[in-house]
């Protein structure tokens, strides 16, 4: 990398469905172009880019990672991502540090879903793009039919690609250039430089998707694409402009890309190294970064030293002297900078724009073992967490459960894995508890009295108090209209506390009550045992004894879904929201996909995230945020109260 100039790197990504062969596809590259002496395989668990021990484990990619070589004295880096949308988030990452995609399609199974978001996740990157299909070794494939699925379902402009050109791209290229399209149809020779410089330039614009072939298990068209990574992908000068926000003009202009402007370099992933601890791993777009110097952190507002500039090549971590524009590096043991940030030059700050990451849509409980782990796991999470943004971690105040997000089961699972392997924490997971609610229906009275006499001073408190119920989206009231003394003023808080507690442990559950006016209007005092306390009881007694006559109901948490899925899959998704008690509030089309809008409660979308891949083949994709609380239905309502501590307390 050192003294390697920009217009002699290439820096790609590449994306598939799990089980397409980027992995092995990367792995024949490495081989293919001397950076490896020996071929390693995903069966043997000693590939290059697949090295962490549950991706050895489970035989497929769960985190990308970063490979190189040098070929015909250019420097090319790679990024193996996955394809599984469980780790999606490495892949969008990844798109922000590279200058093309490979998008590798398997010729035995054609398009697949992952390969589908990652086809739209580069075209909202508008990143240049070669697809290679892979396999085309296996008994039985219609190469033929491959390519016509592509060009169908992706692009008219994705062309195969044969070097030296025949007439059938020679008019592809032509097409791309109105000064070549009009020598082309005159019959006039064209050069072949003039035909490279177009073809360059039409696949820089996304005008063509060259489609190449082979086989990465049997090394076959390897160098081939190897060649055409440096013949034809665009230079880290070429690529698609970058947009920044400059803080010193607050608008946004396109970023320098060069070697002498000032430096700019974005951070798309953060990883624990176990050795090494937090590794910060960052594109550079323009400007220069040597070792032992700085960095302005534009996000956080801070100066940043460094030590070494490191290059990867998967886990083995080479340190260089310098690293420039259109390399991606790490730096070990920053201490304010993580994912996402915007490194620069002080005096020339600016900002790239965020990496959108799609929402977390599995949740699981988790909770510690035993004592030890519980002072351990908190540090964990965090680590956790700030390797990877749709990982997160939340306090449900009411269940008083600590809960995990991620975009799917395996997500969880391999999180859980990470915490006993990497922080030796041990856990259990489950079904968070759903956040239930009680309220009344209707107005009730009853009297509170709590009289005991025990030898010494009594205790005495007796409250009158009605209770009703207030609008939905109000909690709680209290209204005094006591007169005449019954209750001294000073005990009238007492009664409020009281009532107030007995709200929040239930009336039918133990879960809190929302939603009543309580109105404390008459009683009795005792000159000596009435008290604080003695009223504290009296108010809880009378409330559980009017709420009870007031029509009690329990609320569940209501949420908002969005639902989006292919016109195709739609058949079954609203039968399904049916059976889960949702609502369908409109379809509308967005793109290439029909958005359904639904209120579904809460208690039946723990799993949907599973469910909705199993009916879509993986296609489809949710959000959902909550709405608001209504009443449960009366037999789940009842299995609700049935299984409730206070409930079988009562009945012992």
């Amino acid at each position: 990398m050192d003294n390697v100039k920009p217009d002699a790197k290439r820096t790609v990504v590449f994306v598939s469905h799990a089980q397409a062969g980027k992995t092995s596809l990367v792995e024949s590259l490495l081989f293919a172009a001397g950076a490896t002496s020996r071929k390693g395989s995903i069966a043997e668990g000693n590939t290059v880019s697949d090295y962490s021990p549950d991706e050895i484990q489970r035989k497929n990619s769960i985190n990308s990672s970063l490979c190189h070589c040098s070929w015909r004295l250019h420097f090319v880096q790679m990024v193996d991502t996955p394809g599984y949308a469980d780790f999606s988030s490495d892949m969008l990452g990844a798109m922000r540090a590279v200058d093309a995609g490979i998008v590798v399609i398997d010729a035995t199974g054609g398009i697949e879903v992952g390969t589908e978001r990652a086809w739209d996740a580069l075209d909202e990157q508008a990143l240049p793009r070669v697809i290679f299909i892979n396999k085309t070794d296996k008994e039985n494939v219609n190469l033929g039919e491959v390519i016509r699925e592509i060009q169908e379902r992706f692009s008219k402009a994705a062309v195969p690609v044969k070097i030296p050109f025949g007439a059938e791209l020679t008019e592809a290229i032509a097409e791309t250039n109105d000064g070549l399209l009009e020598r082309y149809l005159e019959g006039k020779e064209i050069k072949a430089d003039e035909l490279k410089q177009a073809f360059r330039e039409a696949i820089a614009k996304g005008k063509i998707y060259p489609i190449l072939t082979g086989s990465a298990l049997g090394d076959k068209g390897v160098k081939e694409l190897l060649d055409f990574i440096v013949d034809y992908l665009p230079t880290p000068l070429e690529r698609p402009a970058v947009t920044v926000a400059d803080v010193a003009t607050k608008a946004d202009r396109p970023l320098q890309l060069a070697e002498d402007a000032p430096f700019a370099a974005f951070v798309f992933k953060s990883v624990v190294d176990p050795f090494v601890g937090q590794l910060t791993i960052l594109r550079i777009f323009s400007g220069t970064l040597a070792g032992n110097s700085g960095f302005y952190n534009v996000t956080r507002g801070v100066k940043e030293r460094i030590g070494q500039v490191i290059v990867l090549q998967g886990k083995e971590q080479r340190p260089v002297q310098s690293a420039s524009c259109g390399d991606i590096v790490a730096v070990a043991k920053l201490k304010e900078t993580s994912l996402g940030d915007s490194l620069a030059d002080e005096k020339h700050p600016v900002i790239f724009p965020p990496i959108s990451f799609p929402e977390p849509v599995f949740s699981s409980s988790i909770k510690p073992k035993t004592r030890q782990d519980e002072e351990k796991i908190s540090e964990a999470l965090a680590k956790l967490c700030a390797s990877d943004p749709t990982f997160k971690i939340s306090r449900d105040q009411q269940t008083k459960e600590t809960i995990i997000s991620g975009l799917g089961d395996q997500h969880i699972d391999v999180m859980v894995k990470r915490l006993k392997e990497r922080y030796h924490v041990d856990v259990e997971i489950g079904t968070p508890k759903v956040p239930y609610k009680e309220t009344i229906k209707k107005a009730a009275k009853a009297q509170g009295k709590h009289k005991k006499q025990s030898g010494g001073r009594g205790q005495y408190g007796d409250v009158w108090l009605e209770v009703a119920p207030l609008e939905r989206g109000k909690d709680f009231e209290f209204v005094d209209k006591i007169v005449g003394g019954a209750i001294p003023r000073n005990f009238i808080p007492s009664v409020e506390k009281g009532v107030h507690n007995a709200m929040v442990g239930g009336v039918l559950t133990s879960f809190p009550m929302v939603g009543v006016r309580a109105t404390a209007y008459d009683g009795s005092y005792h000159d000596v045992d009435s008290s604080d306390m003695a009223f504290q009881i009296a108010g809880a007694l009378a409330f559980r004894k009017a709420a009870m006559d007031a029509q009690p109901i329990l609320l569940e948490p209501i949420m908002e879904v969005e639902i989006a899925v292919p016109e195709e899959c739609m058949g079954s998704i609203p039968a399904d929201l049916n059976s889960r008690r949702g609502r369908v509030l409109g379809v509308e089309a967005r793109g290439k996909s029909q958005t359904i809008r639904a209120l579904v409660p809460l208690a039946e979308m723990f799993r949907y995230a599973t469910d909705l891949r199993s009916m879509t083949g993986g296609r489809g994709s949710y959000t959902m945020h909550f709405s608001s609380y209504e009443e449960v239905p009366g037999k789940i309502s009842q299995g609700i109260i049935a299984q409730n501590p206070r409930h079988k307390h009562e009945e012992e």
